[in-house]
This record gives structure tokens, C-alpha cells and sequence, in this order.
């Protein structure tokens, strides 16, 4: 299998995340090729059998770059994807101390449904898709940061054709209903 991942990091964080996506990946004995946005053209991708994309978010939006990026993208219909970015940690209420809900944070960070938004609407495949965590405007990432990229290491099926595997926030909420 080969993957190919585009990544549009600004500070850094996205590459890193990149590099240790490649690594694990590598260990399952898959290819990784990772890119720049800056590197790359949207209509002369490399065939893969997944691409990956990630962009970190700025204002709860993909950076503009990434979204251009994805909007000029030429692969055909049916070609699967996977998104895997870097956002902002989630901060408490300055006036209640409360952290934000599930539904206050999809109001606000809307990274990867702007990203899928684009995407599914050229015909392609979502197979999974996370974010990882800045715990500040130029990072670090967030603690054990290396343990989320595993695990969505995990549902990426090394089959491309594979059924796709849900998510861990998908799997909780089917069991609360």
C-alpha cells in the first residue's frame, strides 16, 4: 500500500505529526511519501492508494493555503482520503471556567467538515479522520500526542479497499445512544 500526505504546517506541528504517521505506518510495512503543499501541485498528485491530508487551523478554518490546495485537487471520483490535522486545544470559559461541549467545539473548529465538505464534494472517500491538538499558537502538541497518531494509525485500513473503521469519539457515541 501507498499513501501519499500533504500536509500545509505552518509551525512545524503538522510536519512532526507527518513524520510520526510515516514511522508507524512504515512499521506495518506501508509506504509513506509525506509533501508540502508548498511542494506539491493539486493536479499532479502521485497515485496512491490513500491520500492523506492535513492542514493545521487557524480562526477554527483550514489555513487558506490548504483549502485553495484542496479546491484545485484533481483525483477521481472515488479516491480515498483521510484527514489528520492539527488544531487548537480546546480552552475553559474565561467567565464560567467550563470547557466548551461537543457541540459548542463543532460550532467553532470546523478544520476537517470544511476539509470533508470539499473533498466528498469531488466524489471522494472519507476512509477515517482525527486531529491532533496545539496546546498553543506555535505548539507543543498535546501530551502523549504520539498515542493518538497509533491509534488512528490503527483504523487506517493497510487495504486500501478495506470497509473503513470507525472513529473513537464515533465508537463512544454509538454506545451513550
Amino acid at each position: 500500500m501507498k499513501i501519499e500526505y500533504v500536509h500545509a504546517s505552518h509551525y512545524g506541528n503538522g510536519a512532526i505529526v507527518a513524520e510520526e504517521f510515516r514511522k508507524q505506518m512504515a512499521a506495518h510495512g506501508v509506504t509513506v511519501n509525506v509533501h508540502h503543499i508548498k511542494r506539491m501541485s493539486p493536479d499532479e498528485l502521485p497515485p496512491a492508494d490513500l491520500y492523506l491530508f492535513s492542514s493545521p487551523g487557524r480562526m477554527g478554518k483550514p489555513i487558506g493555503s490548504a483549502r485553495r490546495f484542496l479546491e484545485r485537487l484533481r483525483l477521481p471520483a472515488g479516491t480515498k482520503y483521510a484527514l489528520l490535522t492539527t488544531e487548537a486545544t480546546p480552552r475553559p470559559d474565561r467567565k464560567t471556567g467550563n470547557m466548551p461541549t461537543e457541540k459548542e467545539l463543532a460550532k467553532y473548529q470546523r478544520v476537517r467538515p470544511i476539509m470533508n465538505e470539499v473533498l466528498e464534494g469531488k466524489g471522494l472517500v472519507r476512509i477515517a479522520e482525527d486531529k491532533v491538538y496545539v496546546t498553543g499558537l506555535k505548539g507543543p502538541l498535546e501530551r502523549d500526542w504520539q498515542q493518538k497518531v497509533e491509534a488512528f494509525v490503527a483504523r487506517i485500513p493497510v487495504d486500501a479497499h478495506a470497509a473503513a473503521r470507525p472513529s473513537d469519539s464515533e465508537i463512544a457515541r454509538e454506545e451513550s445512544q
